[in-house]
């Protein structure tokens, strides 16, 4: 029943997560342009620029691991540098301690900012908490009365216009709708009506507390507007396309028959049916406008989200951030998934988890 099926799906994360770690873990191993390559090339930035050598010595390819562009710098160095980053113990020794570290979510130090990569986490959440939640909020209410009322009026006027409307916004991404309004309301060529960067005045934390309020709405706007435009269209269509299908079934036309007015059959009958669709686009959703699909905008607006803080780390080749990221996002993901699962099970009684594959 449907606690056995949660029960299958939470033993089935364990597996999920071990894959994601030891592909992590892969990638370490094999990437090039490691931290302590990295290190070694600004290490000898430094010595060109000053024209003196860091240290003599002997070329650490031949007393161990050879890395590209070591070639000058002290072995001993070199060593120091390994065991900073982790990659003085045999690898067989860090996979383990890998798999250990992320069960208890210690997912290790950023390679070069001076924090824990949950407490970076932690840090750059409420920005993307605060876009991924009024985003998803604005775009599912637009969506859904918009997804209906074309249904409901399907190829009239209203439902053309509006298509054609959607068309334009689906085929126009989030970072492009960000910068036209840079351009038209936030200083770039018209009005100046915004603010272009951060999620809040420098002064805000000496500002009354309606001031506080109306100052969050005032620089949130534009990227909130931003990520509904860009995301709002796909939804509608599978909304309308969904009730299309519910409305042509014969329950409704039984209904009709029996005289209930079509709110009432939309609301009593259809909704019900039709919001399935509505619970398996929210975990998607979610996860990307909370976690990958920000980054740009975040780019744009200069907001220090978690979109930002991965695009960033990959670029750095901060792997402990990089991959710290995946495995929450991993994480939250499966549950996401499964809490949607169980909407499914409350919305429609007739589904059976023992039917359903895990």
């Amino acid at each position: 029943m449907l606690a056995s099926y949660i029960l299958r799906r939470l033993l089935l994360i364990i597996p999920t997560l071990w894959a994601i770690i030891t592909l992590n873990f892969l990638i370490v191993q094999f990437a090039p342009g490691g931290p302590v390559e990295q290190a070694i090339v600004h290490m000898q930035g430094l010595r060109s620029d000053e024209g003196k050598a860091l240290s003599g010595g002997s070329p650490a390819g031949s007393t161990m691991h050879t890395y590209a562009g070591s070639g000058g710098v002290d072995p001993e160095i070199i060593k120091e540098l390994e065991r900073m980053y982790g990659f003085d113990k045999p690898a067989h020794q860090r996979y383990w301690l890998m798999i250990r570290n992320y069960m208890s979510f210690d997912l290790g130090k950023s390679y070069y900012k001076n924090n824990t990569v949950l407490g970076l986490i932690k840090e750059k959440l409420p920005t993307s908490i605060t876009l991924g939640f009024w985003s998803t909020l604005l775009i599912y209410l637009i969506a859904v009365p918009l997804g209906i009322a074309k249904a409901r009026y399907h190829k009239s006027r209203f439902d053309r216009v509006t298509s054609g409307l959607v068309a334009i916004t689906y085929a126009i991404p989030s970072f492009l709708f960000a910068i036209l309004l840079i351009v038209f309301l936030a200083g770039g060529s018209y009005f100046s009506c915004f603010p272009l960067r951060g999620i809040v005045s420098d002064n805000w934390a000496t500002l009354p507390w309606y001031e506080k309020i109306t100052d969050y709405i005032w620089h949130i706007i534009l990227p909130i507007t931003s990520l509904v435009l860009g995301g709002f269209a796909a939804l509608t269509m599978l909304i309308k396309n969904s009730f299309i299908e519910e409305i042509s079934k014969p329950y409704v036309l039984t209904a009709r028959a029996k005289g209930l007015t079509e709110r009432d059959i939309i609301r009593n009958h259809v909704l019900r049916n039709a919001a399935l669709v509505l619970i398996s686009h929210l975990p998607a959703t979610l996860v990307g406008l909370f976690f990958t699909g920000t980054f740009l905008v975040e780019v744009i607006f200069s907001l220090d989200g978690l979109g930002l803080l991965g695009f960033e780390s990959a670029v750095n080749r901060d792997y402990p951030v990089v991959f710290g990221t995946l495995y929450i996002f991993t994480l939250l993901s499966l549950v996401l998934h499964l809490l949607s699962d169980i909407l499914y099970a409350l919305v429609d009684p007739r589904i059976d988890f023992n039917k359903m594959e895990t």
